[in-house]
């Protein structure tokens, strides 16, 4: 396994998703690669903070202008269709 590989398997390996032959070349990677290994410790602890977050409510004047402006490119779009 190469460092693609592991990025490309990031988000089934942290889900616990990866075939066990896969997982175990993965983690022998990660033995192996600072650089993997760093990548995927920072991917675990954004996915571990976002999960025990509570979403922030946006000021309606901000909520406002997100809507418009998102109407206005949906706008733009239907056009260029």
């Amino acid at each position: 396994m190469n460092c693609k590989s592991v990025i490309r398997e990031i988000s089934n390996y942290l889900d616990g998703e990866l075939e066990p032959s896969v997982k175990q070349e993965l983690e022998q990677h990660l033995e192996d690669c600072d650089d993997c290994k760093v990548v995927v410790d920072q991917v675990r602890l954004t996915v571990d903070v976002f999960c025990d977050s509570k979403p922030v409510e946006l000021p309606s004047d901000i909520k406002s202008r997100l809507h418009e402006a998102l109407r206005r490119k949906m706008k733009e779009k239907g056009n260029q269709a």
